[in-house]
C-alpha cells in the first residue's frame, strides 16, 4: 500500500550553507523499519530532482528513530548568497513528506 510520508512521519529541515539537512522521525520501531527500508539515497535523489546538484547522504539514528538526510548543492549557494523563496530550506520538509513510499 502506498502512502505518503505525512501520514507515518514527522520533519523538520534547514540549511547548512549550500546543503538541506532533514530530520525524519518515526513514531515507533516498525514505522522505523519501514522508513530505513524504504527512503533511500536513490529514491531521495528522484524525489528532489531538479532542487539538489549534489549527491544524497543519508545516515540512519537507530537511538532516535530518524534518518538524516543531506541534500548537497540544494539551496542555489546557500541563504546569503540565494534567491530562492526558501533559501534556509525551512520549508523543504514538507516536500520530504510528500514523498510516497511503500507500507
Amino acid at each position: 500500500m502506498k502512502r505518503k510520508l505525512v501520514e507515518i512521519a514527522h520533519a523538520r529541515s534547514g540549511d547548512k550553507g549550500d546543503r538541506c539537512d532533514f530530520g525524519l522521525f518515526a513514531p515507533d520501531a516498525a514505522t522505523y523499519a519501514v522508513l530505513k527500508r524504504e527512503v533511500t539515497p536513490e529514491r531521495l535523489a528522484r524525489h528532489f530532482a531538479g532542487t539538489a546538484s549534489g549527491p544524497v547522504e543519508l545516515y540512519p539514528l537507530d537511538n532516535l528513530l530518524a534518518l538524516k538526510i543531506v541534500l548537497n548543492g540544494a539551496l542555489s549557494g546557500g541563504a546569503a548568497r540565494s534567491l530562492r523563496s526558501d533559501n534556509l530550506g525551512k520549508c523543504a520538509a514538507a516536500a520530504l513528506l510528500r514523498m510516497e513510499i511503500e507500507t
